[in-house]
């Protein structure tokens, strides 16, 4: 089976683009997230590798660390209360050494139902990790981007915030959210040096969506691209986004999917 991710360079052999730069990445224990980690990383950014499988982070952050990558990992249970999420942004942090120059928001979940069919459950969790927890954390962690005058922050959205779906509204709906954020976070703190845009992800394949692997395809079949998104893929226009080739980058949504919420060609 090909990987869901390539091998990431060492900051040297990559350019080391984000070289001297601290970044914390929500949900970075597999999947996008973890590309994400590996990716900037391999830019030289020191990574925060964040979530609830302390397991599955850590291996992660060997692989980074024997690619020549500087990672750690803090754990994170994003759907806790509102003193843990602070607690969490304080201690990321101080691993990196008391500044945080890159937020990537991408923690989330995606529970596919009818409306009358989603649990109380999960509308709260939805609401907790794809909302909420962004918004206490850019507020616990914007301010100082923007006392030293410099800082990006990354919202991970979804194709889905620009269409209408028979299934899975409450989601659109908060990753409709996350792009109004984006939008109000830009003209919030962009005057102070720091810098918001969304990644938002087409149809993507991950290790936690392999068995659907059939599905996705037939999705994906008749886009421009005529596959299914990678992780890496996700993590290279986060890599953009985060650099200094997108410095004149504020409030935009980056589609990298493929082509599906901008053409029909069936």
């Amino acid at each position: 089976m090909t990987s869901l991710h390539t091998n990431i360079s060492t900051p040297a052999a990559a350019g080391a683009r984000l070289s001297g730069r601290t970044a914390v990445i929500t949900g970075s224990t597999s999947g996008i997230g973890a590309s994400i980690a590996r990716i900037l990383a391999g830019e030289g950014a020191h990574v925060v590798v964040s979530g609830r499988q302390a397991t599955r982070g850590k291996s992660v952050v060997e692989e980074i660390r024997q690619a020549g990558g500087s990672a750690d990992f803090v754990p994170a249970d994003l759907a806790g209360s509102y003193e843990q999420l602070r607690a969490f942004a304080a201690q990321a942090t101080d691993v990196l050494g008391g500044r945080v120059d890159i937020l990537v928001n991408n923690a989330g979940i995606y529970p596919a139902t009818r409306t009358e069919d989603l649990s109380d459950a999960d509308l709260d969790a939805m609401l907790s990790l794809n909302i909420r927890a962004p918004h206490v954390l850019v507020a616990a962690m914007a301010p100082a981007m923007a006392e030293q005058g410099s800082g990006v922050i990354v919202n991970i959205g979804s194709w889905m915030a620009r269409v209408g779906s028979p299934y899975a509204a409450m989601y659109t709906a908060t990753k409709a959210a996350d792009e109004q954020l984006t939008r109000s976070w830009a003209a919030e703190y962009g005057a102070r040096g720091v810098r918001v845009n969304t990644v938002a992800p087409g149809v993507t394949l991950t290790p936690g969506n392999e068995a659907a692997r059939a599905e996705l395809d037939a999705l994906t079949a008749a886009t421009p691209a005529g596959v299914v998104v990678r992780p890496d893929d996700i993590a290279k226009g986060v890599l953009y986004v985060v650099s200094d080739d997108a410095a004149m980058v504020h409030g935009i949504t980056l589609r990298v999917d493929g082509g599906i919420s901008a053409t029909r060609l069936s």
